[in-house]
């Protein structure tokens, strides 16, 4: 389960949550132009564009969560597990595994059109990373700052959907997602307003909301993610735009004990990120430490060819205002 945004202030800004019961070492990795992608049915890709996101590094490889590459394009997979379905390889197509996908069109595409190019001949196919890894059941979001596209690998084949709204959660397909929206158009952060006739005041702001989803299920989070971002007003600073676009993910994320996957196992939001997409920069939060910790991708040197990862900080980070530190 996750929630994934696009939001554009004075510049771009891409991120998402990820919600699991459990992690698998994720770390802030940096990839450089001159890190050689294998692919297992394409060609090698030598030299790419840049790019920075969360990744689980197993035998040297990226397994990238969500990525933004130096030019602005963001993509991020969340998990589809009902309806994705990988196909047997394809003469004549592009035949791409999953685990390999963002960084295939990462490395390669500078925008959203660039990207719609290359899925023309995409085949997303049925090869798992190795014997203990086999390939996650996803559908992605791609944006760069104009606009936004998901991608659904179906029965029937990719489906791409244009995404006005710039959000995505996961089940049901994203058609759905956007018929369902259409229940809450009465929704307004103005106040309520009595239609009755009779002369009815409200009794508290906030009762234009009143309908908009509070649970965790995929279809609810994508309504209340979206009335939280469409609604969104903020200084076009950057921290002001950083600290916003994190106010809407933690409208929808999940403390541990509202979602339960089983005996002591519990779903929660293990990380939340955002990147400015313009800058390169890369800002993080973890369930336990809150505070908003940033990675500038230009600092770096893109043009190595080794990975460049950065831990997680996860332990809690209170600042005590006054009295003994650790009381």
């Amino acid at each position: 389960m996750c929630t994934a945004i696009s939001l554009l202030t004075r510049d771009h800004y891409f991120g998402r949550n990820l919600d699991l019961e459990y992690g698998y070492h994720e770390t802030v990795t940096i990839t450089p132009r001159a890190f050689p992608f294998p692919f297992r049915k394409a060609q090698t890709l030598n030299r790419h564009y840049a790019m920075i996101g969360m990744a689980t590094v197993m035998d040297g490889y990226p397994l990238y969560y969500e990525a933004t590459n130096e030019h602005g394009l963001s993509m991020a997979g969340l998990n589809f597990p009902k309806s994705a379905v990988y196909l047997p390889e394809q003469p004549d197509m592009d035949n791409i595994t999953p685990f390999e996908f963002i960084p295939w069109i990462l490395g390669q595409c500078a925008t959203v059109p660039e990207a719609k190019d290359k899925l023309r001949k995409l085949n997303l196919i049925n090869i798992p990373f190795n014997t203990t890894l086999p390939p996650s059941p996803l559908h992605w979001i791609i944006a760069d700052a104009s606009q936004s596209i998901v991608v659904e690998p179906m029965a029937q084949g990719l489906k791409i959907y244009e995404n006005p709204v710039g959000v995505l959660t996961n089940e049901p397909p994203f058609d759905y997602h956007l018929y369902n929206i259409r229940n809450y158009l009465n929704l307004s952060p103005n106040p309520a307003t009595d239609r009755s006739g009779i002369t009815l005041t409200p009794f508290s702001n906030g009762m234009g909301g009143i309908g908009l989803p509070g649970d965790f299920s995929s279809a609810s989070r994508f309504v209340k993610a979206a009335f939280v971002k469409c609604n969104s007003v903020c200084d076009d600073g950057e921290a002001q735009s950083v600290s916003q676009f994190f106010h809407i993910l933690s409208s929808v994320a999940m403390p541990r004990g509202s979602v339960r996957m089983g005996e002591d196992k519990y779903e929660i939001t293990r990380y939340c990120c955002c990147c400015n997409t313009n800058r390169g920069i890369y800002y993080y939060t973890t369930y336990d430490n809150s505070q908003i910790n940033a990675i500038d991708m230009t600092l770096e040197n893109l043009q190595g060819d080794q990975l460049i990862l950065y831990p997680l900080l996860e332990q809690p980070q209170i600042n005590i205002q006054n009295g003994p530190k650790g009381r």
